[in-house]
């Protein structure tokens, strides 16, 4: 019996009309004319919106989401989701510049992340907003930075759990790291918090993130929950938030499936239920990026030439990894897969051929696909990689060969 090859999971959300990819209630070719020009990224408005409120059909009441805005600052996506998320998460000034231009009181945003300068920390200080402690030496820069504008610093502890998020795609907690102050440290700090002039707002627990296991991210909340309870006795004032990070991932490659968010929502109601019988006043936020926009945002190629080379079709476009490091496999791949990739004007075309495509780059690592099943394409097609609305342009490297910046529009 012949082995069937792993497919991409479905692709859900955008349409197909006259054989064309619909994008925010327009074609692909009306929104290229729209734009002026490729390559570009669009993300999508509505899918956003039905995302998060997936989120809240799913997860218990009274459940807070917070944005982490390094998936993607772009500044009307940031925009368009401080009117439907709680909070925003912000990983350095820049970003924390964006959340503060939105609708968002300055004590829904919160500032994570290692080595903040103390130009930085002095801004969050007296923009309000609430700074995640990563070590003993940022809290003594946040204390002398309060005192030194007359403002008392809010704050919550980045706690580096005793676990890790199992199955994920990025460890961020458990173990030796950077992140966060290792909880076998955090009962002294606490109790150290009394003698300062701080706001205490709580603990935040991150421990990993892209994972598509339900089971594994289960028993990380439950984890995440119970130190929250375990903590408390060493505060100073009551917590009044417990961020517990979000760790939900996206199918980006061949036999990934979607992740079971109803599975997820069922076991946390019960996990919220003991909780608040311990911490009825204390609040639980859920810290999500690449799961709110991910599938939301597509990067748009145009093919400029197709090239045959000892049998190979190569399909060569005027976008690549300079744009979008993550579908050309340099972004923390061990072994290189494929992004979901289709040709936009040609969605449902029957005639198909193996073809890679590739950049205008330089390099051999400038690669969207390869040897991908495709429509057959030809010159002046439009190539579209999906998944494509999380760490894309913000973490490819740009400045590569000098090639101009792709636009980006939310539709």
């Amino acid at each position: 019996m012949k082995k069937t090859s792993p497919e991409h999971a479905s692709i859900e959300g955008f349409g197909v009309q006259d054989n064309c990819l619909q994008v925010g209630g327009m074609s692909l070719i009306r929104l290229v004319e729209r734009v002026g020009s490729t390559p570009f990224y669009a993300y999508d408005r509505q899918r956003i919106t039905e995302r998060i409120a997936l989120l809240r059909r799913h997860l218990p009441e009274g459940i807070l989401l917070h944005y982490a805005m390094k998936a993607n600052p772009m500044p009307a996506v940031v925009q368009h989701l401080a009117s439907i998320v709680d909070g925003i998460d912000v990983a350095s000034a820049g970003e924390m510049k964006v959340a503060l231009d939105t609708m968002l009181a300055p004590d829904k945003i919160s500032f994570a992340g290692p080595g903040k300068r103390s130009s930085e920390l002095r801004r969050a200080v007296a923009a309000g907003v609430t700074i995640n402690v990563e070590s003993e030496q940022e809290l003594r820069v946040i204390v002398e930075l309060g005192e030194c504008l007359g403002i008392t610093p809010s704050v919550a502890i980045r706690v580096n759990p005793d676990f890790e998020l199992k199955s994920s795609g990025m460890k961020m907690g458990g173990g030796a790291k950077p992140f966060g102050i290792d909880v076998e440290r955090v009962p002294n700090l606490l109790r150290l918090l009394v003698s300062l002039k701080l706001n205490f707002v709580g603990l935040h627990i991150f421990s990993g993130s892209q994972n598509l296991n339900s089971a594994a991210i289960q028993e990380a909340q439950l984890k995440s929950l119970q130190l929250g309870i375990r903590l408390t006795e060493h505060m100073p004032t009551p917590m009044r938030l417990l961020n517990i990070g979000g760790g939900f991932g996206v199918p980006y490659f061949p036999g990934e499936e979607r992740l079971d968010l109803a599975v997820i929502g069922e076991n946390m109601q019960s996990m919220i239920q003991a909780f608040r019988k311990q911490l009825p006043e204390t609040l639980v936020a859920i810290e999500l990026g690449r799961y709110m926009v991910a599938e939301a945002g597509i990067y748009v190629c145009h093919i400029l030439e197709r090239k045959e080379s000892r049998g190979k079709i190569f399909l060569i476009t005027d976008g690549g990894m300079h744009h979008h490091l993550a579908a050309s496999g340099n972004l923390g791949q061990v072994i290189r897969k494929n992004f979901p990739v289709i040709i936009g004007n040609r969605v449902q075309d029957t005639e198909k051929e193996m073809a890679s495509i590739v950049g205008p780059l330089c390099t051999p690592l400038d690669l969207l696909a390869e040897e991908m099943i495709l429509p057959k394409a030809v010159v002046g097609d439009l190539v579209v990689v999906l998944q494509s609305g999380a760490y894309g342009l913000s973490v490819s490297p740009t400045a590569f060969l000098n090639h101009p910046l792709p636009e980006e529009v939310l539709v």
